[in-house]
């Protein structure tokens, strides 16, 4: 619109000698554009949308609050009240204001509320405002309220004063968080935890460096590692917080920031319609605190679910701050720490502003107090009885006066000779000297107070956050966890919501080719590998319908990164060539491209194939073309001794002669060596990667026990999307030899007790101390020589000296139902494990199979002609293309 020059206007009537009209008003849309535009996208930002640097709040909020302190009597004031009075400030309706004061309401903070206020879990919105009720609290009269230093400005019809900031005293605008969309820009600041807050404006007044993260209400677990300081381009991640109840129940009991207990279950239930997860029902049993109970279907997994509804629902959300807020009368992008070093030395300065006040009061105060005593004590009120006139009156006062004022602070003025004349003589009749001089001293022990928190300003700056901390802050620990996140594959947590279907013959597979041969359940975002007889492979994405080449030999679903699928394969090379065998797995491709299991050579065939997701070996008999001079056709290949190696490499050679046919003689097992398996301490997951803790090498059998602290453990197996307990003492292998040791308490009895056991296999949790409130651990420990230290309370003026007690010695190895042995009958103050528990390094287990490091030649015996029995062996495969094996069939 700003290039054209369209003409607004009405044409003038045409001339008498005829002709065209012209145009009368000549009007320029771009510039009206580019003029009243600009002017309300400066009104929206500055007036409406953006919270002021200053105090942290926008021009709604801060007129709501300033009616409220208009208002203020200590008792509460219906809403609707509040709303109408507010209006005499904000010309924008009742609705803007009664929406405004829901919001600070539900930030807990400022306002008190009573009645229904809504629910910020549930999405309820409140009741009407002529049902509810609000006051200022005790918090916000102390940081955000002091007229003598707040600067005022008319309203908007002239009627008023409102003021143009507040002086608050304390990060408001990084508490409560805001959000907002103005003309070309919006602003997006996350709620802090306001103990933290605090602690960071004491580390910036101290000269320290400061990082703070969000804290939301609604609690969660938050990964911040990407938070950029609050500012553009940054990211969170929140999760609900999510436990299994048992094998079939989930329990949700904390929701991200940004979604409600309504708006989660639908995500939940899409998802499921989607076939995305499995869940048989959902409940939702949200009062005070949540709880979304989620019934899964017999035989799905629990962890997995978990991971699902991270991946596919809103359990987990992204949330993109966007700090941007009103500085100088215009807009400002800076981060969350800027922001809180700002409000830090503002606070100081709003202090130092109160001081400044304070004193001068504190001064006018000493100054008429140590006039009144010159007054009365000198008798000058004496020296008005002979005067005639006013003036006479001021100047007998101002001579009686000059003598006695030289250690004033300032001169004396004729309005403090008015004020000596208001004294009333009923006063004078009674002066107390004594307790003037008392007033006067007290008066100067305050003066001197202020002028040294003025002249440590910083200090006193420092005893008011400790201040607001000490009265404030209790009840308001952090809610948010921060915890970092492991990625997750949604195609490893998608449930097998469609089929896979194949046509080997047209070489075609996909989910919509229900007349075909079914290979496997799948889900809607999965890869397929294809294995050709040609000696191709490629992996595409699932879809209706794929073409991928004739003559497929395999099909699968494929799993980025699975390198325990072991590929067992013998091929010719060529229409006349060689024939090798070679064991490999595949882990990354790209999908759609053609890969060459073979050497490439035109009419190369796979003569031998099978896939093995636990690194099976079978033995085969393979059956050789009758070629004269060999008698002995038939001869059996194990391959548990071929070496595992890359999907490219050529393999070993199998013989030179023509195959017939080869047969399955025996199916193999397992080759593969026990896994290695970390614990990332910092996700509190499992990986192969070797990140974190190594807790061993694990068989297929092989399982892990978590230790709770609430005194029960649970076994678990080795799948790397296992979840476990926040409040875990232990992770580590499990080994049935191992004991545990337990001191607990026992509150019924008031005696603590000590227990040693082997945990036994269980597929449910197990709890080893006596069910009862109060009943808790003291120790847990799997050393083999535990010692503990008693240090004993003191009784009756007499100490008891501390006891040190080798529990193996103590007590002997028992069930794990047993109550144990008390341990002492005095009263105990405290119990330490003397050497804190130390995980051994997992050792080195043999691998099951040696040929996974190198390989063993094999031997085979042929007949050829009437010659006696020969032995050949075939060794690894030949690295360079040239050379030949000196052994060829």
């Amino acid at each position: 619109m700003a290039d054209e020059e369209e003409l607004i206007g009405e044409p003038d009537p045409a001339p008498e000698g005829g002709g065209e009209g012209h145009v009368a008003h000549l009007n320029k849309v771009s510039g009206m554009y580019r003029e009243y535009f600009l002017d309300y996208a400066s009104y929206v930002i500055l007036e409406r949308a953006v919270p002021a640097m200053y105090d942290g709040l926008k021009p709604v909020q801060r007129r709501i609050l300033h009616s409220m302190y208009e208002m203020h009597d200590g008792r509460y004031h219906k809403v609707a009240n509040i709303i109408g009075n507010t209006m005499k400030y904000h010309p924008h309706g009742d609705a803007s204001i009664g929406d405004a004061l829901v919001q600070l309401g539900q930030k807990d903070l400022l306002i008190d509320c009573q009645g229904n206020w809504g629910n910020i879990l549930t999405g309820d919105g409140a009741a009407a405002p002529r049902y509810i009720e609000a006051r200022l609290t005790k918090f916000a009269l102390d940081v955000v309220f002091s007229p003598k230093i707040t600067q005022w400005q008319a309203s908007y019809d002239g009627r008023a004063k409102e003021p143009v900031f507040f002086p608050v005293k304390f990060p408001l605008l990084l508490a409560q968080g805001v959000e907002g969309i103005a003309v070309g820009l919006s602003t997006k600041i996350l709620p802090h935890n306001f103990n933290e807050l605090i602690d960071g404006c004491i580390d910036v007044l101290n000269g320290k460096e400061v990082q703070i993260f969000p804290d939301f209400p609604t609690g969660g677990v938050a990964d911040v590692s990407n938070y950029n300081d609050g500012q553009r381009g940054g990211r969170v991640r929140v999760r609900a917080k999510i436990s299994a109840l048992d094998k079939k129940t989930l329990v949700i009991t904390e929701i991200p920031y940004g979604t409600t207990t309504g708006s989660l279950i639908e995500s939940i239930l899409k998802a499921n319609e989607k076939g995305k997860i499995k869940i048989r029902k959902i409940e939702d049993n949200t009062a005070e605190n949540v709880e979304i109970l989620v019934h899964l279907h017999p035989g799905i997994s629990p962890d997995k679910t978990i991971d699902a509804l991270y991946a596919f629902t809103d359990c987990e959300v992204s949330i993109s701050p966007m700090a941007c807020v009103i500085y100088d009368d215009k807009p400002l992008f800076m981060g969350v720490s800027e922001m809180l070093r700002e409000s830090a030395y503002l606070t100081r300065n709003l202090l130092k502003a109160e001081l400044e006040v304070k004193l001068g009061e504190l001064q006018e105060a000493w100054h008429f107090a140590s006039l009144e005593r010159i007054f009365i004590e000198n008798k000058i009120y004496r020296d008005i009885e002979e005067a005639e006139t006013w003036e006479q009156v001021i100047s007998n006062i101002r001579q009686g006066l000059e003598p006695h004022t030289s250690h004033l602070l300032r001169p004396v003025t004729d309005d403090d000779i008015v004020r000596l004349t208001e004294i009333k003589i009923k006063r004078i009749s009674k002066y107390d000297a004594d307790k003037a001089d008392d007033h006067i001293k007290a008066l100067e022990g305050e003066i001197a107070e202020v002028e040294y928190n003025l002249a440590h300003l910083t200090e006193y700056t420092i005893k008011w956050f400790q201040y607001l901390k000490e009265k404030y802050g209790k009840g308001r620990e952090r809610k948010t966890e921060l915890r970092l996140f492991d990625e997750i594959q949604a195609q490893t947590v998608a449930i097998a919501n469609e089929k896979l279907y194949v046509n080997r013959e047209e070489g075609f597979v996909g989910i919509g080719m229900k007349k075909d041969e079914y290979v496997c359940d799948c889900s809607d975002i999965d890869d397929v590998i294809v294995f050709r007889r040609d000696g191709k492979m490629l992996v595409v994405k699932v879809d209706q319908k794929v073409y991928v080449g004739k003559d497929i030999i395999h099909v699968a679903v494929f799993k980025k990164g699975d390198k325990r699928t072991i590929y067992n394969v013998i091929y010719r090379d060529g229409v006349k060539g060689p024939s090798y065998m070679k064991r490999f797995y595949v882990d990354g491709v790209i999908r759609g491209n053609e890969y060459d299991i073979t050497q490439g050579k035109p009419g190369s065939e796979i003569l031998h194939f099978s896939a093995n997701p636990n690194g099976e070996a079978e033995i085969v008999s393979v059956f050789l073309k009758p070629i004269s001079k060999i008698k002995k056709l038939r001869f059996d290949i194990d391959f548990a001794s071929l070496a595992i190696k890359g999907r490219s490499a050529r393999g070993n050679l199998v013989t030179k002669y023509p195959v017939k046919k080869i047969e399955l003689k025996e199916k193999g097992h397992s080759t593969l060596a026990p896994r290695k398996i970390w614990l990332d301490e910092s996700v509190v997951r499992l990986n192969t990667e070797g990140r974190g803790r190594l807790l061993g090498f694990f068989g297929g059998d092989d399982k892990i026990i978590e230790i709770g602290k609430n005194g029960s453990y649970r076994l678990t197996g080795t799948d790397l999307s296992t979840h476990f307990d926040d409040d875990h003492l232990f992770i580590r292998k499990f080994n049935p030899d191992d004991i545990l040791t337990c001191v607990y308490w026992d509150a019924a009895k008031q005696r603590y007790f000590v227990k040693r056991f082997h945990p036994e296999k269980s597929e449910k949790r197990e709890t080893f101390i006596p069910d009862g409130d109060g009943n808790h651990p003291e120790v847990i420990t799997f050393q083999k020589i535990p010692v503990i230290r008693i240090d004993f309370e003191e009784v009756k003026g007499k100490q008891r000296p501390p006891e040190e007690i080798n529990l193996a010695e103590f007590i002997t190895v028992k069930g794990i139902k047993a109550q144990g042995n008390q341990l002492t009958t005095y009263p105990v103050k405290q119990i330490t494990l003397i050497s804190p528990d130390d995980e051994e390094p997992p050792t080195e287990e043999p691998t099951e199979n040696p040929t996974l490091e190198s390989d063993k030649p094999f031997t085979l015996e042929f007949e050829i002609g009437d010659k006696t029995v020969r032995q050949i062996s075939i060794f690894d495969e030949l690295e360079n293309d040239n050379q030949q094996s000196s052994n060829p069939l």
